[in-house]
């Protein structure tokens, strides 16, 4: 690979053969390289290609400003997510993760402690990507001495919702956590009880609740069901029906979306499950 333009020490832009651009990143890698030379592929510890969603002025502004070292680690954890919770690969899910890494890791030497109000929520609604996320945090203490707080977990973990989503918009999975919140509030107030969290028909409203997100998005609610079936089971749970209609209209208020009524039905069908788990 040729060196096509050197933006600091540690990243290059070069000209692969197979790929066309791309970004290298690698302690000292540019150092004293001019446009031109062959890369030193001794030094090449990742490489970066420009895409829709990050071209070379985008990777440019990120890669330059976060360390190497970072980058793996970010890297490292995302690993670990890949194998326990089967999310996808990417690079887009690396650079967003090492920003964060980064600026958690300054923050800490600098004496800034973040409180994350969200941290219950999180806890509640991804303990699989809470617990990944921590065991990342612990990488990090490992790999770099800092005692990073337990706490950076929680925004990790909400990475790796967004990396389900194969998205680096991380508004949009606080958005979705504030409903899902709200969402459990409406239930708890309905039938004036709380619900048990560890449960398995939690977690399979939860689960349905992210895909449902997902469906959303993509303009791709359900729509296969006849009426027939929606009629049965609104008379076979009435008190679970009333819940999810109110489930219903908080979610179009929040997302500005009519809701299919056979989102409805399935809707439905998780809250009588829940319902069934009894009080805690």
């Amino acid at each position: 690979m040729k060196i096509l333009k050197v933006f600091n020490n540690n990243v290059v832009l070069a000209d692969d053969p197979r790929r066309g651009q791309v970004m290298l990143t690698g302690r000292g890698l540019g150092f004293q390289a001019k446009p031109g030379q062959f890369v030193d592929d001794a030094k090449v510890v990742q490489v970066f290609v420009p895409d829709a969603e990050h071209d070379v002025d985008q990777l440019r502004a990120f890669l330059t400003e976060i360390p190497p070292e970072h980058l793996l680690l970010a890297q490292e954890i995302l690993a670990l997510a890949q194998a326990e919770l089967a999310i996808p690969a990417g690079q887009g899910l690396v650079i967003p993760l090492a920003d964060h890494l980064s600026f958690a890791l300054k923050r800490q030497r600098q004496g800034m402690v973040l409180q994350y109000p969200l941290r219950a929520e999180v806890a509640h609604l991804y303990p699989d990507e809470l617990r990944v996320a921590r065991e990342g945090v612990q990488l990090v203490r490992e790999r770099t001495g800092q005692d990073l707080p337990l706490d950076e977990a929680v925004p990790i973990a909400l990475h790796f919702v967004n990396a389900a989503f194969a998205t680096d918009d991380l508004s949009r999975t606080f958005a979705m956590t504030e409903v899902f919140t709200q969402i459990f509030t409406v239930l708890e107030s309905t039938y004036e009880r709380s619900f048990d969290a560890d449960s398995i028909n939690a977690a399979r409203f939860i689960t349905h609740l992210r895909y449902f997100f997902v469906r959303v998005q993509a303009d791709r609610q359900l729509v296969e069901n006849p009426e027939s079936f929606a009629a049965s089971i609104r008379t076979a749970f009435p008190e679970a029906y009333a819940a999810a209609q109110k489930v219903r209209a908080l979610l179009e208020l929040r997302l500005s979306k009519p809701i299919t009524s056979d989102e409805e039905v399935y809707l439905t069908l998780h809250v009588a499950r829940l319902a069934a788990d009894g009080a805690v």
